[in-house]
């Protein structure tokens, strides 16, 4: 991605025009670019922002649209929703990725689809919105892209056996190597979210969370299936 980007083609598929187009730049301008543009800003302090923008707009829908949920319950959709992979699944939507300025090294090593910069870059976008406009203006835009995810999370979607599907595609060459390794666990021992990436021959083809590692990998096996067009996504 060259440093001069084409802000109304990046306000179209936001749907939201920036009052002030720098801010815009400043969201998707990664760390490594400006490692070799020493003059330019990063995104993480919008992200930080972002991200704590997100975190409130989701709590505000989740108490008001499940209403008989307790707080840890709450509080684990709302992981859910907010994590790295469903993120990094909203910004490829919104082919977020092709708008990111990144270094020579980070793109020449997959960072244009590494899901912790798309994820990172959506929030920046959130915080960017917030600075550029409002509360409401960014509480707009995120329920305008994450609807799905949060309904989705509400009504608990049902989750097929897809470890079993990719594992009988996989295995029809009895070469292929496949692996689930967890990335991440948060949360207490009560109330944990697994973060889980699934590798085929060293390469990691898909990843998943969930409130347990079986429900994680089934996710990261639904990614997987995806990557390999077996399924739509």
């Amino acid at each position: 991605m060259e440093e001069k980007m084409n802000f109304n083609n990046i306000e179209t598929v936001l749907n939201y025009k920036f009052n002030n187009p720098a801010i815009l730049k400043n969201a998707l301008t990664h760390s490594s670019f400006v490692n070799e543009k020493s003059k330019m800003l990063n995104n993480e302090r919008l992200e930080f922002l972002g991200d704590a923008v997100l975190e409130l707009v989701v709590s505000s829908y989740l108490y008001k649209n499940h209403a008989y949920s307790s707080e840890g319950e709450l509080t684990k959709l709302r992981a859910k929703i907010v994590c790295t992979e469903s993120l990094a699944m909203v910004s490829n939507v919104l082919n977020l990725g092709s708008y990111i300025l990144l270094g020579k090294g980070e793109e020449n090593t997959g960072g244009r689809n590494r899901k912790s910069i798309l994820a990172n870059s959506f929030e920046a976008i959130i915080g960017a919105i917030y600075i550029d406009s409002s509360i409401e203006q960014a509480e707009k835009f995120i329920l305008s892209k994450m609807d799905q995810n949060m309904k989705d999370a509400i009504k608990g979607r049902l989750i097929f056996d897809y470890k079993t599907k990719i594992q009988e595609l996989i295995q029809q060459n009895s070469s292929n190597i496949i692996e689930y390794t967890v990335e991440s666990e948060q949360g207490p021992e009560h109330d944990k979210l697994f973060n889980i990436n699934l590798h085929l021959n060293g390469e990691i083809i898909g990843t998943g969370c969930g409130s347990s590692k079986k429900e994680a990998e089934q996710r990261a096996a639904y990614n997987g299936l995806i990557f390999l067009g077996e399924i739509n996504g």
